[in-house]
């Protein structure tokens, strides 16, 4: 039976039985919710301009913006599978779309979205949804990259006043000529919408909180459109002609090749954008307090069905193609949507203002629109996504992605991105180093990369380079060793043995020997592995000897394989004591695992000096480790330690040396940008300060929590009600919890005191000068909060979680 019909259901089981002597259960009333309305009006206000720039950048009729985004609003949200994400005409597809009219003309190409609607049908009833995310992001991020560049270069021409060109070559070619015929009020109309565009979300204070409220791209929009009508401009205005000359779908026309390649270029280009903004805008739920048990994690399958529908609905009523647009699914979220009511809602007004405001919409330059679009072809290069692919290595596959798409077109570009991806996973599968070295205690041989049948003959003739007897440490640095290469080493390590030598195999982590072909690298976290109080998790099909690495305790077994840390017990927890072979192991490890990657920059860093970006202020708990919650390096932060983080302020009685030197180290002769003070949760020294009675004897730990006491001054108690600093979307724990956040809140008032601090605050700059933080990491939740600017309605300082989200314009 097919996935899209569902079974009939029995009707002995489906009989709604209500309670004798009772009436009948009334019909369920239809019912908004005031934050879907509020919601739906942002969108409306986003997508109204939207859909007409990304029409006139496709040269499609601009009656087709409004189509597409009506259908998008109501067949999708009703239909999609994903409550809170906006369909409508995307930015993603300006360029295929552009492509398919100047190839096949306006009607073939609503056909063609008419086809593409099917095929994603087909594949929701596939369900194969899930298998589209399998993509590389480097490959989805490098074609809306092109696309973007792409979209950019065209607008630029009707920006300054043009005519853009049909491909970005020829765009190019033409751009010197159209400088130099630049035509006067295009360019100002266009100038004072960019200008908008980027000011209008950066308005400062109190003011700047409540207009940006309205959405940047329909002030932009019609603080141009105003612009133009007073000053009588003559320029190319937005003309919609009547709705009975409206074209619409007509039956394909071209050859048969060409327009299949049309429809799966328009079938991917929907689905992934659909699918990747579905995903994303999970994420965006989930960052909403009280809402993940409202709205569903979305069904990617129904969302394809719905894509597929609307694409069938909006092409045959002569819309563009459409999919899932972040911009505005975010703002629908960030609105305070809590059900697909809201998307509904804004293709109705779409359908409102497509038939009663129709000389307001002509009154809008064509100029303005470009620049609006322009804006967000930009956005699409994404800086954030260019950092990612390069540290994850995959810049090549990128870089190549998006310079297909720019000079080839979408699909070619998508098609050298998936080769190209495809190479170099197979090199990194293929390129497998190995060493030999003699040392003092042996022979040390290192695997770096995965162990395949492809580095069996190197393997084999490295091994039989170590002389018969000796002992003989393998070390497998990788995540991968397939049979071919398992039966070489353990052939050798038996032929070894026999003739009086000794071999130990390990992997990556200290104490790991191999006797079966399994996964050597299955411990994900590493860098704690040395130390007695880490606790791997360990798959349970993966176990290890628990003498691992005890026969030897000479020379390089020692150090990789010694007994008594996590590293070889598999999962157990070592006692909580230390010791200097605790020691000594982390830093032979270190040298081991870790130097040889960051010696040159370590290098780099001795020359040139440190240059650290900011001070970061925190308490000495070992639990709390910064490099890592900050995700920094060596040289990145100028780190000051101390129990309860505290910033003594000024002065000979209370004042602190040590905290003060620091501090005036960092911001007069390092330079730094900005200074962090972190509290975190469950911290002794507001435990103490809450627990300690007055008076007793001054230990230095008692004198040191006096700075404390202006922190506990300020911290309601637990019957004290609501009040003092808090997190954004949940109630402070208990009393400690609260004050934590007071204490970091108190702290920065102290660290203000400091002379050299309230200097460079004073001072500025065109740079933006100093900036102060706050920040609280809940180490249960291993969640960071960040105090925000502004205060929340009660007047009190806010902490709100910081999250990982990424929505592509």
């Amino acid at each position: 039976m097919s996935a899209c019909v569902p079974a009939p259901a029995d009707s002995a089981r489906t009989k709604h039985v209500h309670p004798p002597h009772s009436p009948p259960p009334g019909p369920r009333r239809f019912h908004i919710a005031g934050a879907d309305v509020s919601a739906s009006i942002a969108v409306f206000l986003i997508a109204l301009p939207l859909s007409l720039g990304i029409a006139l950048a496709t040269g499609a009729p601009l009656q087709a913006g409004l189509v597409a985004a009506a259908v998008g609003g109501i067949v999708a949200g009703r239909i999609g599978g994903c409550p809170l994400q906006v369909s409508g005409p995307a930015a993603g597809l300006t360029v295929v779309t552009a492509d398919l009219i100047q190839q096949y003309g306006w009607r073939t190409t609503c056909a063609i979205t008419v086809l593409a609607g099917l095929a994603q049908l087909g594949l929701g009833c596939l369900r194969v949804a899930r298998s589209a995310l399998a993509v590389s992001p480097a490959i989805v991020h490098g074609m809306l990259a092109g696309i973007g560049v792409t979209i950019a270069v065209a607008q630029l021409h009707i920006v300054l006043g043009g005519t853009p060109q049909s491909a970005v070559p020829e765009n190019l070619a033409a751009l010197p000529a159209q400088l130099a015929n630049l035509h006067p009020a295009d360019v100002a109309v266009s100038a004072l919408t960019l200008t908008l565009l980027f000011l209008w979300p950066r308005l400062p204070g109190r003011v700047g909180r409540v207009l940006g409220k309205l959405p940047a791209a329909l002030i932009a929009v019609a603080a141009a459109t105003a612009l133009a009508a007073l000053a009588g401009l003559r320029l190319p205005k937005v003309d919609l002609p009547s709705w009975s000359s409206h074209a619409l779908a007509a039956l394909p026309d071209g050859p048969v090749l060409g327009m299949v390649a049309a429809v799966l270029t328009t079938t991917l280009v929907c689905s992934v954008q659909s699918l990747l903004g579905a995903v994303a805008v999970d994420k965006l739920v989930a960052a909403r307090p009280g809402l993940t048990g409202r709205v569903r994690r979305s069904d990617l399958d129904r969302e394809l069905l719905g894509q597929g529908a609307a694409n069938i609905v909006s092409g045959s009523l002569g819309g563009l193609p459409i999919a899932g647009v972040a911009v505005r699914s975010s703002a629908n979220v960030a609105a305070g949507a809590v059900s697909r009511n809201s998307t509904m809602l804004h293709g109705g007004y779409v359908v409102i203002a497509a038939l009663l405001l129709v000389p307001a919409l002509e009154l809008i330059p064509l100029a303005s629109l470009a620049a609006l679009v322009m804006s967000v072809g930009l956005k699409m290069v994404s800086l954030n996504h260019i950092r990612t692919v390069t540290r994850h290595r995959e810049v090549l596959v990128y870089a190549v992605t998006t310079g297909g798409v720019v000079f080839f077109g979408v699909l070619e570009g998508v098609a050298l991105g998936i080769a190209v991806a495809v190479g170099v996973a197979l090199h990194r599968l293929t390129r497998t180093r190995i060493t030999h070295e003699e040392t003092q205690g042996g022979h040390h041989i290192h695997v770096r990369g995965q162990l395949t049948f492809l580095a069996v003959p190197r393997l084999s003739r490295v091994l039989h380079q170590v002389p018969h007897g000796a002992d003989a440490v393998v070390e497998l640095d990788g995540s991968f060793m397939d049979h071919a290469a398992y039966e070489t080493l353990q052939d050798w390590q038996k032929t070894h043995t026999a003739q009086g030598g000794s071999v130990d195999i390990t992997g990556r982590r200290p104490g790991i020997r191999i006797s079966e072909p399994v996964e050597v690298d299955d411990c994900r976290c590493r860098p704690w592995t040395a130390w007695r109080n880490h606790q791997c998790e360990r798959p349970p099909t993966a176990t290890a000897p628990p003498d691992a690495g005890s026969q030897d305790t000479t020379g390089v077994a020692d150090l990789t394989g010694g007994t008594g840390g996590t590293g070889g017990a598999g999962g157990r927890r070592g006692t909580t004591t230390s010791s200097p072979t605790d020691l000594a192991r982390g830093i032979s490890a270190f040298q081991r695992n870790t130097a040889p990657h960051v010696r040159g920059e370590l290098a780099r860093l001795a020359r040139e000096g440190q240059q650290p970006s900011q001070l970061f202020l925190t308490c000495a708990d070992s639990r709390v480790v910064t490099s890592m919650i900050t995700s920094s390096g060596p040289g990145d932060l100028f780190v000051v330690r101390n129990v309860g983080n505290f910033v003594p302020p000024p002065g000979e009685e209370s004042g602190d040396d040590s905290v003060s030197a620091a501090i005036e180290y960092a911001v007069d002769v390092l330079k730094v940008r900005s200074i962090t003070v972190c509290g975190h949760s469950g911290c002794g020294a507001m435990q103490a300060l809450l627990s300690t009675e007055p008076g007793g004897a001054q230990t230095p730990l008692k004198r040191w929590l006096r700075h404390g006491l202006p922190s506990l001054a300020r911290t309601p108690g637990d019957g004290d009600g609501a009040g003092g600093p808090r997190l954004a979307g949940r109630a402070a724990a208990d009393t400690a919890e609260r004050l934590c956040l007071a204490n970091v809140v108190q702290q920065l008032e102290h660290l203000r005191a400091h002379e050299s601090v309230s200097r460079a605050l004073a001072a500025g700059g065109a740079d933006g000068g100093l900036e102060l933080h706050g920040m609280y990491f809940h180490v249960g939740e291993a969640q960071a909060y960040l105090l925000a600017e502004e205060a929340g309605e009660d007047g009190e300082a806010v902490f709100r979680r910081v999250l990982e989200t990424d929505l592509t314009a």
